[in-house]
């Protein structure tokens, strides 16, 4: 059955068939973006494919030589801090760590040093970017707010317009349930993209790899299934969180791809084994196309795709962009560091 799916605009025939022709770094880049904490470029590449250059920066090496391997950009190996030297850009994106500031933490926000946020606020500072984005986990619109709403009035202060949105990527082309924050800081005129019409299901982002037994399959044992029958009980589980094929994913992470039997993602085979789910079939679910090469061991690239922004949100969020800028080159240009000056 072909499907027409918005905002992209074209028929695809499967969901591998849009991932694999929608992500593909452009030859010919419009703009430059600086992409801090790269991780292993999913960001990036939902970027370069919608007409951005990309440089990232990140400390993980084999996150940085799988960015390297796959994307149009160079990745810079290095540990972030605010006096770290930045290139000019156009624009100014990434996924700041963020440390979960509670009382018992002291809540020193901004002048906490395990935080990313610091290092990024320096860096608009610095470039003065025409548009800066960053996105981070949900639950900093909730129990966190205080410090999401004390780093948006430092980067207000440098004269830029904000806007920020709580989006579910299984609307936007991702066959996983995963919320993040996405805000955004410009010179006014930004929308934010519209979901697409279609919502994934796991069963049709993994075709063509269902019910498979590579050699690297691990089983779950007869003990981890109990574990896993025990878990669900004291959860109170209405379903078993086996992979669910008619619905998209739950939130792939670290800690449910790499281990921790009892919510780890897994697939339930017809015999009625339980296969863990590969790393191939993980980085499917996170809208990878079947090109993208991981780097590292197993753990390193399981950490890697589950820290990663999912391709296919970040197009989608990447073709706004793109279209703010190409309005904005069709006036005057206003920048941020000229509202500020």
């Amino acid at each position: 059955m072909q499907i027409l799916l918005q905002p992209i605009g074209w028929i695809v025939d499967s969901y591998p068939d849009l991932i694999n022709t929608t992500l593909i770094p452009s030859k010919k880049p419009k703009w430059l973006a600086v992409d801090l904490f790269a991780g292993c470029g999913g960001l990036a590449l939902g970027f370069e494919s919608a007409g951005f250059a990309t440089i990232g920066f990140e400390k993980d090496s084999d996150a940085c030589e799988t960015y390297q391997r796959n994307l149009g950009g160079s990745c810079v190996e290095t540990f972030l801090t605010p006096d770290s030297a930045l290139p000019d850009c156009d624009i100014l994106i990434g996924g700041p760590p963020c440390q979960p500031f509670s009382v018992g933490g002291h809540q020193k926000g901004l002048n906490d040093s395990r935080d990313g946020f610091p290092t990024f606020i320096a860096a608009v500072k610095k470039l003065r970017p025409r548009l800066w984005m960053f996105e981070n986990v949900r639950g900093m619109m909730y129990g966190n707010r205080w410090y999401l709403d004390e780093i948006v009035n430092e980067l207000k202060k440098l004269g830029y317009e904000v806007d920020m949105r709580l989006f579910s990527t299984v609307h936007f082309d991702v066959p996983q349930k995963r919320e993040r924050l996405v805000v955004i800081g410009h010179s006014g005129g930004f929308a934010f993209p519209k979901p697409s019409l279609k919502a994934w299901t796991a069963g049709e982002a993994l075709e063509g790899m269902l019910f498979t037994v590579p050699p690297e399959s691990k089983f779950l044992t007869d003990s981890m299934d109990r574990y896993v029958a025990n878990y669900e009980k004291a959860s109170s589980c209405i379903r078993p969180r086996d992979l669910h094929l008619d619905l998209p994913a739950r939130t792939l992470t670290c800690r449910n791809l790499a281990g921790a039997t009892g919510d780890m993602q897994r697939i339930k085979l017809p015999d009625g084994r339980r296969r863990r789910l590969l790393a191939r079939e993980a980085a499917r679910l996170q809208s990878f196309p079947d090109s993208f090469e991981f780097t590292g061991s197993e753990i390193s690239v399981y950490n890697q795709i589950g820290n990663a922004v999912p391709p296919m949100f970040a197009f989608s969020i990447a073709s706004a962009v793109a279209s703010y800028l190409s309005r904005a080159e069709a006036r005057p240009r206003k920048r941020a560091n000229a509202l500020a000056a």
